[in-house]
């Protein structure tokens, strides 16, 4: 069963280009009803066959992990990648009958995701020292992915090539391998000049000679890099993103998520449309930009009496009869 997982994850690669980080998800949680079904078989995990999965231990591992007290969306995501492997695995005829099909996913909470105001917003924006190359760095960082609702493996992807300074857009790949154009403001233009003639000065110090360059196949210019010149890495902006909270704000749990989440709610507060916010995103459903986009009970019923045509007073009097 190991070679069929090692399939299922190149088909997954080359076929559905899914991220890096999805793919190790996906090991991750197989891997892991494996490792239960050969504890309860007393076999080796070396050693499983396909005649191993069956409905039972299929069930069995889901209530094992909601008896381990894990998170509801976290055995629904299990369970989801388990499924995608069992339909692999049918479709490649290696077995014959569906292992999942009587497995209930549980619930899934309805969680917000943690957000900022504007206020807060524009606070952690400013809050980066821009006497500092880095800082100017940092402070290009927080306007762009504020600016446009980027992922955090979008930003850190993002290449020279990748921008559109004249007209101010940016060119991203999202999940899937699907690519959308974003727009940036001005403030966001002004941000990142800044930071790349910043950039020009800390790569033209360590950039090795023209020699060596011209024999490399493809060369890469990462926007946002470190001190050494190469790629910054999500967890290097997660950290400098958590560290800027922690200097202008005293909330907690703010990740580069809740930039995102700000930013999609900031745009419905303001009257975009939620279709629009679904591609400026890169949703595939509207109901995943519904989970990050929410409006309080006032506001729903300040935009029902403005847009309502009986909502206004005047219309809602009764009528006379003469």
């Amino acid at each position: 069963m190991r070679d069929h997982l090692k399939a299922f994850l190149q088909y997954l690669k080359l076929n559905r280009h899914v991220s890096p980080h999805t793919v190790r998800a996906y090991d991750t949680d197989v891997s892991q009803y494996f490792a239960f079904v050969a504890s309860q078989t007393g076999k080796k995990m070396s050693a499983l066959a396909p005649a191993d999965l069956d409905m039972d231990s299929v069930r069995a591992h889901i209530a094992e992990l909601n008896k381990a007290g894990k998170a509801r969306s976290s055995v629904a995501r299990k369970l989801s990648g388990l499924r995608t492997f069992i339909k692999y695995l049918r479709r490649e005829e290696v077995i014959d009958h569906d292992p999942a099909a009587m497995a209930v996913a549980p619930k899934r909470d309805q969680t917000i995701p943690a957000h900022l105001s504007e206020p807060e917003i524009a606070r952690l924006i400013e809050t980066p020292d821009t006497g500092d190359p880095l800082g100017r760095r940092d402070r290009a960082i927080l306007e762009l992915f504020y600016a446009s609702g980027l992922r955090l493996s979008e930003l850190v992807a993002i290449d020279l090539e990748d921008l559109d300074l004249s007209n101010r857009m940016v060119r991203v790949m999202g999940k899937g391998g699907k690519e959308r154009i974003l727009p940036f403001n001005q403030s966001t233009l002004a941000a990142v000049r800044a930071w790349m003639k910043d950039r020009a000065v800390i790569v033209g110090s360590r950039e090795p000679g023209a020699g060596s360059r011209k024999k490399s196949k493809v060369v890469k210019d990462p926007l946002f890099i470190n001190y050494r010149g190469t790629r910054l890495t999500g967890r290097s902006v997660d950290r400098l993103l958590r560290r800027y909270v922690a200097q202008c704000s005293t909330r907690m749990g703010i990740s580069p998520h809740a930039l995102r989440h700000s930013f999609a709610t900031h745009l419905l507060q303001r009257g975009a449309d939620l279709r629009a916010i679904q591609e400026l995103l890169g949703h595939a459903r509207l109901s995943t930009t519904q989970r990050y986009t929410h409006v309080n009970a006032a506001q729903l019923i300040d935009v029902y009496r403005k847009s309502h045509p009986r909502a206004s007073a005047s219309a809602e009097k009764p009528l006379r009869r003469d």
